[in-house]
């Protein structure tokens, strides 16, 4: 079988099980705990919490994980990866052990065909009930079931709170490749004869603060069964890499590159992991950084980059050497059975990559000027190894890969250790294993749950009424907030959710008033929070009168609607790249988060503005509407990848122009937005940019605004709003002549200047030494000085220096005949460290500064004696 082929097997085997099939969720997880999804359960964390109900009992999934806790590892090992796959099937208060294990073991040896006699079964210590399921029932021998400890077989989400056993599927690889003879092994030993392809989670239990263990109203189950794995032992390969996974990719790798696996097999399987983790992250709007997710993608791409330019023995980087962006059509058509949408965004995958490889072609420069310093200390230590610190600071600063530096130095006659380099890398490793973010869900609001079993879902009525009347079921003082904490039957009050704000509003039950200012939704239940007006708070079971804020509403409205627009006219002008990455929808304004690569140029914006402003003057029916969730997505119904959805879905569409998949509030048509007027555009992140603008009232009020401070502007010039450009242009012009004869004067002054200070030359052992220091004088004269004294003087150094305003700066000037001898860059850090700064330059120009402007003269002669030493 292929991997496309388990892959679908998988789906369609648990769906014969009566599971839902969700697409694989994005890279970039919901959960701001962690940076990106690191496992197949993470997507279903709010259903394991009770944050969101879970739309169906049972569910199954592939899912694309990023995990980098072991990068140094990949290549050098059969399993370790970046990027990997993994399969699963979860319950939520459905099916448990029983199920589970049979499921399994039957998809396992019935639809895989694995040979039973190869696998074996681990369980927690104390798991008996899993032990006999596996023993009974499934017939596993007893001599194929081990039973393993806490570290191994138990699964907790922290110190306290949810937990349970877990049971692990073994295939036995003895005889199948290289380091699996160990005969006396079992699974869970040190070895890798026994490879874990599945793993069940049995979530039972609640672990209170004392220890103890009660179970959990709902039992849960979470599977995870790794794809590349599974691919290599149905597919009999030693490793990984060698599966129909990765073989096109390594193939794609061996063509573009000219180079065969067999000779740099390290090389080859780092560049093929790191490629698909890199193509499928940038797919999700991951742009490289220096920080976060970002700084991930841009480690990766760098470690392949700089692996391929290893192996081709290649330092001086040309734009015909950057390969990366090349392979992405050999993941894309690997990969886009199952992932279509990388079809779709080929192009800009292919882009983000290369102008990634052009940056880091600099960053490869700096490091190898950086090696280029350390060889020349080395030569005046008299050593030729480089030290470990400046090995790994040249891997780890500058992202020289290890590789690359020894090659460098073995070419020139040096050598460095990598021994030592490891040992440093070893302790990175371990500081990283140290600050790994533990995978876990909480656990689940037991009020909530109790409350939701008796009373079930709060009716929200808020999409056709502003008005309504319900009975308060729960009312109880708030904790950490001014007054109560409020649930109803039923409500008009629109929860936070989707990026639009809560509903605000009134309460009334006979001579008592609150006023709503906030609602939150948990489990589908709403909670209102509520402050006292007037009167007493009602008790449970009255009846009570609920009016939201309807032109506040109106005005979300608004904004809500226009964000779609916007998203859509983004995606036509920018690129089907772009994808919404986070959204704010109040009353004030809307702000749209969104993946682009680069600041929008202001043409761009106004071209923007004036496409949903159109869609706006077009007064397009808003139709909403539930339907199947495949229906839709036939249609073009966007969906966020980070939501979960059920089979029928609320769906609103601008008639004939956009469809999306949305819970929020929206206009009747799109002529109530009225203006649309875009703020502000800027980057948030890196990759990430942001677009905040205003509709209806608010955009009038900023255009308002500003014709009011265009009238300001024109009083103050003495004219009127329509010459005002016109106005600015001339007095710029004037300005700019004015400051064009202020630096002919100053050129004049410093050709003057020149000869008056040439009178003053030094002579050291027949080298002319020109020094000076001065207040306040602009750093290009001093530069300017530097230039003609160069020229006088024909062979000499010049040392100058300048007071302003408390702050010292210093320039000097060596001419190329001398430099062998004194470099302006030793000269000026000497003179730098007197005045408190440091700084260092060319050998033949360079420019420092200090905190201290008093020392400038001070600084200048110290200088000047550091010359007449070397001299």
């Amino acid at each position: 079988m292929t991997g496309n082929e388990i892959r679908k097997s998988f789906v369609d085997f648990f769906k014969s099980k009566e599971h839902k099939h969700f697409e694989s969720a994005s890279l970039i997880p919901d959960d701001k705990s962690l940076l990106l999804t690191v496992a197949g359960m993470v997507p279903f964390k709010p259903f394991f919490l009770g944050e969101k109900e879970a739309p169906f009992p049972r569910i199954t999934t592939y899912q694309k994980c990023i995990r980098t806790n072991d990068l140094e590892n990949v290549g050098r090992t059969p399993r370790h990866h970046t990027f990997f796959e993994m399969l699963g099937n979860f319950s939520f208060g459905d099916y448990f052990k029983k199920e589970a294990i049979e499921w399994s073991w039957e998809y396992i040896t019935k639809v895989l065909k694995l040979d039973p006699e190869r696998l074996y079964v681990s369980v927690y210590k104390t798991d008996d009930e899993a032990y006999e399921i596996w023993n009974k029932e499934i017939g596993v021998p007893e001599d194929r079931i081990v039973r393993l400890g806490e570290e191994d077989n138990w699964w907790a989400a922290g110190p306290v709170g949810s937990c349970g056993p877990c049971s692990e599927i073994y295939y036995d690889t003895q005889n199948m490749g290289k380091n699996n003879e160990e005969i006396n092994c079992k699974p869970g030993d040190e070895g890798d004869r026994f490879l874990e392809i599945w793993n069940l989670v049995f979530t039972e239990w609640n672990r209170l603060e004392d220890g103890s263990l009660v179970p959990l109203p709902e039992k849960n189950i979470d599977t995870g069964a790794g794809l590349e794995r599974i691919a290599s032992v149905v597919q009999k390969k030693d490793n990984n890499f060698e599966t129909d996974i990765f073989m096109p990719i390594i193939k794609g790798i061996e063509k573009v590159l000219d180079i065969k696996k067999e000779e740099f097999e390290i090389t080859v399987k780092v560049i093929a992991d790191h490629i698909r983790a890199s193509v499928f992250l940038i797919a999700d709007g991951v742009l490289p950084s220096n920080e976060g997710r970002g700084y991930i993608l841009r480690k990766i791409i760098r470690r392949a980059f700089g692996a391929g330019i290893v192996a081709k023995q290649k330092l001086d980087i040309t734009k015909d050497d950057l390969f990366l962006y090349k392979l992405v059509p050999y993941v894309v058509e690997n990969m886009k059975e199952a992932y279509p949408e990388l079809v779709e965004k080929q192009e800009y995958i292919e882009k983000v990559l290369r102008l990634e490889q052009e940056r880091f072609a600099l960053t490869l420069k700096n490091g190898i000027e950086m090696l280029t310093e350390e060889i020349e200390k080395m030569d005046k230590e008299g050593t030729k190894k480089l030290s470990a610190d400046a090995s790994f600071k040249l891997y780890d600063t500058f992202g020289l890969p290890f590789e690359l530096t020894g090659l460098i130095l073995e070419n020139q006659g040096y050598e460095v250790s990598e021994e030592e380099f490891n040992q440093k890398l070893e302790e990175q490793v371990k500081r990283s294993k140290n600050s790994r973010v533990t995978v876990s869900d909480m656990i689940k609001d037991d009020f909530i749950d109790k409350f939701f079993e008796e009373h079930g879902k709060t009716e929200f009525t808020g999409y056709e009424k502003f008005k309504d009347e319900g009975k308060i079921l729960h009312i109880a003082k708030s904790e950490g907030i001014s007054g109560y904490e409020v649930i109803f039957d039923r409500t008009p009050f629109y929860a936070e959710s989707g990026g639009q704000v809560a509903d605000t509003g009134i309460i009334t039950s006979g001579e008592f008033e609150g006023k709503v200012v906030n609602v939150v939704k948990k489990h589908d239940v709403f909670i209102h929070q509520v402050e006292i007006v007037k009167g007493i708070a009602p008790s449970v079971g009255a009846e009570v009168k609920m009016k939201i804020d309807a032109d506040r509403r109106k005005d979300i409205q608004r904004n809500h609607t226009a964000t779609h627009i916007l998203h859509k006219v983004l995606r036509e002008n920018l690129g089907t790249h772009v994808e919404q990455s986070g959204s704010l929808v109040d009353d004030e304004k809307l702000r749209f988060d969104f993946s682009h690569y680069e600041a929008i140029e202001p043409e761009m914006i106004e071209k923007i503005e004036k496409a949903v402003n159109d869609i706006i003057l077009s007064n397009l029916k808003v139709k909403i509407d539930f339907e199947n969730i495949e229906d839709a997505k036939k249609r073009g119904a966007m969906a966020l990848f980070s939501d979960k959805y059920g089979d029928v879905v609320r769906v609103v569409e601008i008639d004939g122009y956009s469809i999306e998949l949305c819970g929020g509030a929206h206009v009747k048509s799109t002529g109530e937005i009225g203006l649309f007027n875009i703020e502000s555009e800027s980057g948030i992140a890196s990759g990430t940019r942001r677009i905040t603008a205003t509709t209806g009232h608010k955009s009038l009020d900023y255009v308002n605004k500003l014709e009011e401070k265009l009238r300001k502007v024109a009083g103050m010039l003495k004219t009127d709003g329509k010459n005002v450009v016109d106005v600015v242009e001339k007095y710029i012009a004037e300005a700019k002549s004015i400051v064009k004869e202020y630096e002919q004067l100053q050129t004049k002054l410093v050709k003057y200047e020149i000869n008056e200070l040439l009178e003053n030359v030094d002579e050291i052992n027949g080298v002319k030494v020109l020094k000076a220091a001065f207040t306040n004088k602009d750093v290009n004269e001093l530069k300017e000085i530097v230039d003609r004294g160069k020229e006088k003087l024909q062979s000499g150094i010049i040392i100058l220096g300048t007071n302003n305003d408390g702050k010292a700066i210093f320039v000097v000037g060596v001419t190329k005949d001398l430099i062998s001898k004194v470099k302006a860059g030793e000269i000026v850090k000497v003179a730098a460290q007197v005045a408190g700064g440091n700084g260092g330059g060319r050998p033949d120009f360079a420019q420092a500064g200090g905190k201290d402007g008093n020392a400038v003269k001070e600084a200048v002669d110290k200088a000047f004696e550091f010359v007449n030493e070397k001299l």
